[in-house]
């Protein structure tokens, strides 16, 4: 007897650039700043070639790259600290961010 899966497993979702620019769009909770919060949701919700285009849509709305958290860190100078995080950094470097 074989059982068969009533669902296919999803491996990865679809972020076109009008998924992406949706992450411009939200409020922090408080005590952080908005350009903090929206970055680092999008760090955590997406791929690294989906991160490179909201970083790109995120300085065109001029935000700031360089704002910081409630630990007085900027995202660049947080992301530096994981391990599997160098293409994040990478972008956000590109883009003119700071640690």
């Amino acid at each position: 007897m074989s059982l068969k899966k009533d669902k296919q497993k999803v491996l990865g979702e679809v972020f076109d650039d009008e998924r992406i620019a949706g992450f411009l769009v939200g409020e922090p909770p408080e005590g952080v700043t908005r350009d903090y919060y929206l970055l680092e949701r999008a760090y955590r919700s997406m791929k690294a070639e989906n991160f490179e285009t909201f970083v790109r849509l995120f300085r065109e709305q001029n935000l700031d790259l360089n704002s910081q958290g409630p630990d007085g860190k900027t995202l660049l100078a947080r992301i530096e600290e994981h391990r599997q995080s160098s293409d994040y950094a990478a972008i956000l470097r590109a883009a003119g961010a700071q640690p």
